[in-house]
Parts: C-alpha cells; structure tokens; sequence
C-alpha cells in the first residue's frame, strides 16, 4: 500500500472521493440507490423505487458538467 493509504483516518474513502470532485454527489447517488431499493423491495413502492432509481445519473451528471465546466474555466484562465 501506499504512504498516503496507510496514513488516512477511518474518514479516507470520503475524503479520497472529494478531493476527485464528485464527493457528495458520488455519496447521494449511492444514498439515492439504497432508498430506490428500499422502495421497490421493502415498501413494495415499486413505480417509486424506479423512479428514484433514476437520480443516480442525474445527480452524476450534474456533478461532471460541473467538474467539467470547472475545468475549462481554468484552462481558459491559462490561456489568458
């Protein structure tokens, strides 16, 4: 393992998926799917557990245009 591994806190994994940028919105898309399961198999919703199953690519998708558009406003600062 790596330096960097061996010396994170329990807190690692979250702290490795926001320093990638999609912290939070990699952890709601993971939260969205359980609550989609939840719904469709435990509360037998199953038309809601679909529909919720549907905001992990939203919320992704969100978060990469932003990413993205973070990014080119800096190459764009660059280039100035």
């Amino acid at each position: 393992m790596s330096e960097l591994s061996e010396e994170a806190p329990a807190g690692g994994l979250a702290r490795d998926l926001d320093e990638s940028g999609l912290g939070p919105a990699a952890l709601a898309s993971i939260g969205s799917v359980a609550l989609a399961l939840y719904y469709y198999y435990v509360r037998n919703q199953k038309q809601r557990g679909q529909f919720i199953g549907l905001w992990p690519a939203t919320i992704l998708s969100l978060a990469i245009y932003l990413k993205l558009d973070e990014i080119r406003r800096l190459l764009h600062e660059d280039g100035d």
